[in-house]
């Protein structure tokens, strides 16, 4: 559906955009994130026509979107702050777009309708914008955009003003929203755990450039670099260091873990010259208490922080032989005491939960 061909963005001296090629697929939801500034807004913004590319080409189902202007790209955008009018009732705003539409005023009125309907708005047609809330005036912005039929939704932190259960809620409504509307949505977040939540695929994006694109549990499960590990969730590094390389595996010394053996899947980049760093998942190490055995590895650490989630616990541990701590995850079932700091303890781990960063 969104081709997007070796595309540039220059604000004067400024590289806005590096060369991203990315293609999106008819029915996605594609998902663009990355920190502050990293140009994930602008690429959207492109797609949108907001911004014109300074080279390369935009694609939207086949079509170079060169020299289009937004309002004739088959592209409708949800901006962060939904741009509602506070001088128009919600029917009014969501039928805005089809003001020079040739149809009927009746049949005009039946598209708001269904566009209500389609985002839980549907007695809401006489309602004061002024009177909504955060969430409902994001579903006005949906409907707003839907009520037009664009082959492609584009949202821009649509979510970010909501707060938490909120978010939580409207995150399902959108995964539905698009199952049942079938067209492809594009958003943009700095929400790593809304990202994973959401997206078909996720485009990891850094200083104007695409780090990686993968669906999310390879994203999640098998970083490409250092720096995705680290912006993708919570990750631990430990330094360790190559000892050898041979028949697909590598043979690693790792601080508190001693010797290990991972298999080259497991290994993100280039050939190594002896520095190194091993990563894992707070939800990769387990706390052994009275009478438990380790599946597979045990270390032995210390406890240095407990901070209490409710249904979670995290423990930062100190493995013994280790210059600084790492981070663990415990669900808190009945029975199972939550530690103190200090106390001493076993972690239980496999080295099929390690990855190697180089």
């Amino acid at each position: 559906m969104i081709e997007l061909q070796d595309v540039h963005k220059h604000y004067g001296n400024y590289h806005a955009l590096r060369g991203i090629t990315v293609t999106i697929e008819a029915g996605e939801f594609f998902s663009l994130l990355g920190p502050s500034g990293c140009g994930k807004t602008t690429l959207l913004r492109t797609i949108a026509g907001f911004e014109p590319i300074s080279s390369g080409a935009v694609l939207i189902d086949g079509k170079n979107m060169g020299g289009v202007p937004p309002n004739l790209r088959p592209a409708n955008m949800v901006f962060q702050s939904y741009a509602i009018f506070p001088h128009l009732s919600v029917a009014q705003n969501v039928g805005f777009g089809l003001r020079r539409d040739p149809r009927s005023p009746a049949e005009k009125s039946k598209a708001v309708a269904e566009a209500l309907e389609m985002v839980g708005l549907r007695d809401f047609n006489a309602r004061d914008t002024q009177a909504l809330s955060g969430g409902q005036r994001q579903r006005v912005a949906l409907a707003r955009a839907l009520v037009l039929k664009p082959k492609v939704l584009l949202l821009d932190e649509p979510l970010s003003a909501l707060d938490k259960k909120m978010r939580e809620q409207m995150q399902m409504e959108l995964i539905k929203l698009q199952q049942q509307v079938g067209i492809t949505f594009v958003l943009v977040t700095h929400d790593q755990e809304e990202a994973l939540v959401m997206s078909d695929r996720i485009a990891v994006m850094f200083d104007g450039e695409v780090a990686q694109l993968a669906d999310p549990e390879t994203l999640f499960r098998r970083p490409n670099a250092r720096r995705v590990a680290e912006f993708v969730g919570t990750m631990n590094f430990l330094d360790a260091h190559v000892i050898s390389e041979a028949g697909g595996r590598v043979e690693l010394d790792t601080q508190g873990l001693g010797r290990v053996m991972l298999e080259t899947s497991q290994v993100s980049g280039g050939p190594s010259q002896g520095g190194a760093a091993v990563g894992f998942r707070p939800e990769s190490l387990t706390i052994l208490f009275e009478g438990q055995v380790a599946p597979d590895r045990e270390s032995a650490a210390t406890v240095t922080d407990v901070v209490y989630h409710g249904g979670l616990t995290y423990y930062d541990v100190r493995l013994d032989g280790a210059s600084k701590s790492v981070r663990l995850s415990m669900r808190n079932v009945f029975g199972r005491p939550v530690l103190s700091t200090g106390v001493r303890t076993r972690i239980a781990w496999s080295p099929g939960s390690l990855r190697l960063f180089r």
